[in-house]
């Protein structure tokens, strides 16, 4: 096979593989249910079912319990989720060997969910944070640095597991420097460059936005903050360059996160990449929010007025808590 062919940037087809992924293909600018991906809080205990204090009609779900409450919203229309593992037995440590391990919530849920929803898009976040005993996105040094090489490795392999566990996308959040092309590296390797998608959470930022998600997760860092690898608030610039590195180590979409604050780098983002699908994620902190805003009629007026401020600014998809509240509306309609 000539180097045509094998060549991230030229490999295509794993944007588009699956019916979701085609609809963002061909962008508007109205509110469907394909422009919605719903995060999931996967727990270790399968039979547990857990509410988030800081984050209303919000719930962690094992995965005996996620099935029956994901069955009443595809039957709504719901076409993707972002599944994010928790563990709370499982040892963590400095690695986050717990991360692809055959005990890990996602990988033993990912092939239950294939055979549950067929048509229903499958995406993992990949990153170390809920596993590593640091609490850190990626491996540490003796001196408390990030070991850049180990990281972006120990990133791919957990990518891969997703992959070859199920995983229709894998979306790393870690925001390490190569990793894109690490994980992108592994799946052609893998011969699932065609079947499986990567989304790059390319602009995140070091947000204080994020707080009742890490509280949910326990992701929080033992020390120190994650500033060294999120990007800074104000920084439009890097957060170009963040994207164009991405799309040039072969990311199938792009990523804004927060959303909300963040709909000039919306914009900038889309319009320097137009071909590339984007999405947006509607943060814990964004949703909290709009959550306490006042009564059901307010909450889903503001809402629906967020979301669409950021198909406005270029978002294809908007990653929200409020997925479930979304498609009753857009039902209703």
């Amino acid at each position: 096979m000539s180097d045509l062919f094998v060549s991230r940037d030229h490999v295509l087809q794993g944007g588009y593989f699956h019916s979701t992924l085609r609809k963002l293909q061909e962008p508007d600018t109205s509110i469907e249910p394909h422009n919605i991906m719903y995060p999931i809080f996967l727990l270790e205990n399968d039979d547990a079912v857990q509410p988030v204090s800081s984050m209303p009609n919000v719930y962690r779900y094992g995965i005996n319990q996620l099935i029956p409450a994901l069955t009443e919203l595809v039957e709504k229309g719901l076409k993707s989720i972002l599944i994010f593992g928790i563990i709370d037995t499982l040892p963590k440590d400095a690695t986050g060997s717990n991360a692809d391990s055959a005990s890990n919530p996602v990988i033993r849920a990912l092939p239950r969910l294939r055979a549950a929803f067929p048509s229903l898009l499958l995406t993992t976040d990949v990153c170390l944070c809920p596993y590593t005993s640091h609490g850190h996105c990626g491996v540490l040094t003796p001196s408390g640095a990030i070991d850049h090489a180990a990281s972006v490795a120990r990133i791919a392999e957990v990518a891969l597991a997703y992959a070859k566990a199920g995983a229709h996308v894998v979306a790393p959040s870690d925001m390490m420097d190569n990793r894109i092309k690490a994980i992108k590296d592994a799946l052609i390797a893998n011969k699932l460059e065609n079947q499986v998608s990567l989304l790059s959470y390319s602009c995140k930022f070091a947000s204080s936005l994020y707080g009742p998600f890490r509280d949910t997760m326990k992701s929080s860092p033992m020390e120190g903050d994650r500033k060294c690898y999120q990007l800074p608030p104000g920084s439009a610039g890097l957060a170009a360059r963040a994207a164009a590195r991405d799309v040039a180590e072969g990311a199938d979409f792009l990523m804004v996160k927060p959303g909300l604050p963040y709909l000039d780098v919306v914009r900038r983002t889309k319009d320097q990449f137009p071909n590339h699908p984007l999405f947006i994620y509607q943060v814990s902190g964004e949703y909290a929010m709009i959550a306490k805003c006042g009564d059901s009629g307010e909450v889903a007026a503001t809402l629906m007025e967020t979301l669409v401020c950021m198909r406005r600014a270029g978002a294809d998809c908007i990653i929200t808590y409020f997925a479930p509240l979304v498609l009753s509306i857009i039902n209703k309609k």
